[in-house]
């Protein structure tokens, strides 16, 4: 379950300009006569001639100074009316030039073959199948389930049909507990069963799969290795949830809300590397979920590898003026690759506010890449 969040907003313009082209004019040349009567006539022709032509060149030059000075007096004009035109607003977390200020888009590895991410958007349920409470994934039966999410997914493929859609399960396979357990760690990881019941689930909908993991008062250092019979399958893929990370508080998961500093976040992402590489595998996508300043810390510091896709997933809940400070001010503000976007159908909307359509989440800037219901 998760708590609420707080912050901030940003905007932008542009303009254009004018061009004008000028005449020119042509020489006059008069034949040569043989004797004085023609010089004279000569004579006043050419000073007919010279009047001509000067009157012609100040008439072609006022022409010309004229066109100019319209020409610069509508460009002026022009440049007042838009400058002084309504600007474009930006909800928080949507302003391209904000983006651009942090760091967007992020210099990173180029996507190896293989690779998920930044080709197509991945739409996920989240949750247990041993609870209803903790997420889509498990709130219902998974006939209606995996219709629901192919549902989902064809709402985002219409919203960007430039990027093509990948369906996910996003499995909580270590929960977070109340209780310290038999090893005082305050987590249960799930018995390999139920992870591969998921993952037939998965291959059934044409999804990948997710392993999330919830520490409690275990270390990633020593949980995440168990998990790499799972990990080797090219198609499944690790999250990590530093709310639920709380070695260093000391604190009972659902009372203080956890953290994973670059360090341990570097360990899972050089774990998944190694992985990679041993089993020639696609490289793996990354989520970190995060919705406080102190959810992760030195992000700065966060290393990327080719062979590992990083998403920062901003998982908090409540209005959508909310989500989109917590976005702007948790994930734009702090670049690292790539970015992801959490939906809570019961949370988001529970003090009656609406869930935010795909539309509305494409609007952000960077857009997200990964998506998840819960």
């Amino acid at each position: 379950m998760k708590y609420r969040r707080i912050s901030f907003i940003a905007a932008s313009l542009a303009f254009v300009a004018v061009a004008f082209t000028a005449c020119t004019d042509r020489n006059i040349v008069e034949p040569r006569g043989a004797n004085s009567k023609e010089t004279g006539v000569r004579a006043a022709g050419a000073a007919f001639t010279a009047t001509s032509t000067a009157a012609m060149k100040a008439a072609a030059f006022a022409a010309t100074t004229t066109a100019t000075r319209k020409a610069a007096l509508f460009a002026a004009h022009t440049s007042a009316v838009r400058k002084s035109g309504p600007k474009i607003k930006y909800n928080a977390g949507e302003s391209p030039e904000y983006a651009r200020q942090r760091g967007w888009p992020v210099q990173c590895p180029a996507p190896l073959p293989g690779s998920i991410l930044p080709s197509k958007r991945i739409v996920a349920y989240y949750g247990n199948p041993l609870s209803k409470r903790m997420g889509a994934l498990g709130e219902f039966p998974k006939d209606e389930m995996l219709k629901r999410l192919k549902g989902e997914a064809a709402k985002w493929q219409a919203a960007d049909p430039a990027t093509p859609v990948q369906p996910a399960l996003h499995l909580i396979a270590v929960v977070a507990q109340g209780a310290p357990g038999k090893e005082g760690k305050y987590r249960m990881i799930m018995p390999d069963k139920i992870i591969n019941q998921v993952y037939g689930w998965a291959k059934e909908a044409g999804a990948v799969m997710f392993i999330d993991i919830q520490t409690g008062h275990d270390d990633i250092r020593k949980v995440l290795p168990r998990f790499e019979w799972i990990l080797k399958n090219p198609d499944v893929h690790l999250g990590i949830d530093p709310e639920f990370n709380l070695i260093k508080s000391g604190k009972k998961p659902g009372t203080k809300i956890g953290t994973y500093d670059a360090a341990d976040i570097n360990y899972a992402s050089g774990f998944l590397k190694e992985l990679v590489k041993k089993n020639n595998l696609p490289p793996k996508v990354f989520t970190v979920h995060r919705f406080t300043r102190n959810g992760v810390t030195n992000s700065k510091s966060i290393v990327l590898h080719p062979e590992v896709q990083m998403v920062m997933h901003m998982d908090g809940w409540g209005a959508p003026w909310l989500k989109r400070d917590s976005y702007k001010d948790y994930i734009v503000a702090e670049p690292v690759q790539y970015t992801g976007f959490k939906l809570f159908y019961h949370n988001d909307t529970k003090k009656g506010d609406p869930l935010l359509t795909p539309q509305e989440v494409l609007k952000l800037n960077p857009k997200p890449l990964y998506i998840q219901y819960q």
